[in-house]
């Protein structure tokens, strides 16, 4: 991983790396499970939240000029609605929370570790604070035997049971977006999954 280089980013600086991210996350959220029908301009809206919140961070990961993966977080307390209303609604305090965005890495470059190390890299932001006590992310539902599901497909919940992450199935958004193909958006669960600091 010599070939490789680092970038750290925080709140406001976030945004000088938007026209790397935007297509990035258009590319790798395309594929199962996501089936994800992008738009920079999607992108950039979405983006904004994080580079809005001064205690956002972003990790990306460059092969030469090529930004190859990244990952985010964010105050819970920073993000959306959408994001927070589950975790209003189950009683916990979104000042203690730490949101984990997207962790994505084009597929040449996994297997080297690099999705521990976005990991490390947010639950270490987080835990600088002092003030968080526990991280979360969510990841998309669908449907048993999907038609597009590939035959080869492996979840990653053995990966983020290891890390320490534990599915709380009552705490679920539904975000929306247009599948691979379509143009209508339509609404997906999201289910979370949280990890005490």
């Amino acid at each position: 991983m010599t070939e490789l280089r680092f970038v750290r980013k925080r709140g406001a600086e976030i945004a000088g790396l938007f026209d790397d991210l935007a297509p990035l996350r258009i590319a790798v959220f395309r594929d199962y499970p996501y089936l994800y029908e992008g738009t920079l301009d999607y992108e950039k809206a979405y983006l904004q939240t994080y580079a809005d919140a001064p205690r956002a961070f972003l990790c990306a990961v460059y092969d030469a000029e090529r930004m190859v993966g990244a990952t985010t977080c964010i105050p819970l307390a920073d993000e959306t609605q959408e994001v927070q209303q589950p975790f209003l609604d189950a009683g916990y305090d979104l000042s203690k929370v730490f949101y984990f965005g997207e962790s994505i890495l084009l597929p040449a470059y996994r297997g080297r570790g690099i999705g521990h190390r976005f990991f490390d890299e947010r639950e270490a932001h987080a835990a600088g604070f002092g003030t968080y006590t526990m991280t979360c992310f969510c990841a998309v539902q669908r449907t048993p035997n999907h038609p597009l599901q590939p035959l080869d497909y492996q979840p990653l919940d053995q990966f983020w049971g290891k890390r320490g992450y534990q599915k709380v199935p009552d705490l679920q958004s539904l975000f929306s977006w247009p599948d691979v193909g379509e143009k209508d958006s339509t609404a997906k669960p999201m289910t979370y999954w949280v990890r005490q600091l």
